[in-house]
């Protein structure tokens, strides 16, 4: 296919190739929205072959060397560290998802030392030996791989998390198939051309790439497959009922981290201004396009004047815009269009702006910070994936506690306070799989997660 842009084939067996029936698709810059790329789009044929190249795989993979597969990770963690990936990936980050300096960073640096940690993981792939209920008897036990894990991995931080989405699996001797998102089909179908070339064997990962339109079908003939063992998604909850449903139908179990509106709660004796460069990055990373970013802050009613003059002067600080901007743009306009009907409704319902220009440019949005939001508004409930905070001053422990846990969400959270028995007996009070004490809450330590349905440690 001629064309000025670059092509993104589909990857099974080890090799790149088109869709079998050579259709594909436009991938568009967020900020210009230009033409970036071409991607294949996947049949279902492609689909089922990418199933039976990883169910023929799994046959030889599941009972490779343990440290076959740690040398293969921490190959790849080497080669990703070169300036001839560093520069294929920069390109496809910046082309893709218009990612900033900072944001590419964070992608390596998480990727890069992702892959040394799960090959690390390699260690607890052991079994135990007990007594038996019967006299005499003894027990062991061994972890074995599964087969072919079906695997989803989102655009917004599209090396990390692709990475995520399939090296427990692969470590633990199962084989993958990963859709890539539709935006950023290049940035993550390159994670399986460097596998290779660390000496993963052919067809131990798989990745495949749809038309939005056909994503919902392409899903529910690959969880049918009966080689396929799980399901690993990351991204919306919207989505993960709808795997879900489809996994039911098989009696499939599914590994899901979904979003957050990750609480905050400061108290009166929080180092305001740490705290404030907290929820400043936190909130704004990425144009606050990450499941972790903070959204609310529940602060002491005393210390929240001081606060939100400490967020107003960070918020200032930082613009959103194209490339050499500090902050990106939305990923679409239908994604800005969202936040901004979200704010409008607040605004509307008696919610007030404190900093902020209530208007989008396309897909831009620049920082916002709104006040007197009540439980009951859609920007209180509903992640916005938008470069914004809820600031919601409060006037006792119990109730920063309540307002807290006042969501459907429960990933992240942070408390700050210089007290350690209030800052554990507060953070134990709060519901969120982890709860970070005086640090941002986009922070969760390697190997571990607090996330919507199962954990890392359920994905092998």
């Amino acid at each position: 296919m001629a064309s000025s842009v670059p092509f993104t084939g589909l990857f099974i067996d080890g090799q790149l190739r088109p869709a079998s029936d050579k259709g594909f698709y436009e991938v568009h810059n967020p900020y210009t929205r230009q033409v970036v790329g071409h991607a294949a789009a996947a049949t279902q044929k492609d689909c089922r072959d990418a199933v039976e190249v990883a169910a023929r795989a799994f046959k030889t993979w599941e009972n490779s060397p343990y440290s076959t597969r740690r040398d293969i990770f921490l190959k790849a963690s080497e080669l990703l560290s070169t300036d001839k990936w560093k520069k294929r990936a920069t390109e496809a980050l910046q082309e893709e998802v218009s990612a900033t300096d900072f944001m590419i960073i964070f992608n390596f640096f998480l990727s890069t030392n992702g892959l040394r940690v799960d090959a690390g993981a390699i260690d607890q792939l052991k079994g135990e030996s007990f007594a038996s209920i019967l006299p005499g008897g003894q027990v062991s036990t061994q972890r074995r791989a599964m087969g072919v894990i079906y695997a989803i991995s989102p655009w917004n931080v599209p090396l990390a998390l692709t990475i995520r989405a399939f090296a427990v699996p692969i470590i633990c001797g199962n084989t993958v198939v990963l859709k890539t998102s539709e935006s950023s089909p290049r940035s993550q179908t390159l994670l399986a051309e460097l596998l290779h070339e660390a000496g993963l064997p052919n067809g131990v990962l798989n990745i495949i790439s749809t038309r939005r339109v056909d994503s919902p079908p392409r899903s529910a003939e690959i969880i049918a497959h009966p080689a396929v063992r799980k399901i690993n998604f990351t991204g919306s909850s919207v989505v993960a009922k709808l795997l879900a449903a489809e996994a039911a139908k098989w009696l499939k179990p599914c590994v899901f981290e979904l979003g957050g509106k990750a609480p905050v709660v400061v108290l009166e004796d929080a180092d305001i201004d740490r705290a404030a460069r907290a929820i400043t990055s936190s909130a704004l990373m990425n144009s606050g396009q990450i499941c972790m970013s903070t959204e609310r802050v529940i602060v002491m009613r005393k210390v929240a004047p001081a606060l939100t003059d400490a967020l107003k002067k960070h918020f200032s600080s930082l613009k959103a815009g194209g490339p050499g901007s500090p902050l990106s743009a939305l990923f679409t306009e239908a994604s800005a269009q969202r936040f901004m009907g979200l704010l409008d409704d607040a605004l509307k319902s008696g919610a007030k702006l404190l900093h902020g220009d209530n208007a989008r440019e396309g897909s831009v949005i620049q920082p916002h910070i709104v006040t007197d939001v009540t439980s009951d508004m859609r920007i209180w409930n509903e992640e916005s994936f938008a470069p914004n905070v809820i600031v919601h001053a409060v006037d006792t422990v119990d109730e920063a506690i309540e307002y807290a846990n006042k969501s459907d969400y429960s990933l992240m959270a942070a408390v700050w306070t210089k007290d350690v028995y209030n800052a554990y007996e507060t953070a134990g009070r709060i519901h969120s799989g982890t709860v970070n004490i005086n640090g941002p809450t986009i922070h969760t330590e390697m190997g571990f997660a607090g996330s919507g349905v199962g954990s890392l440690r359920g994905l092998g």
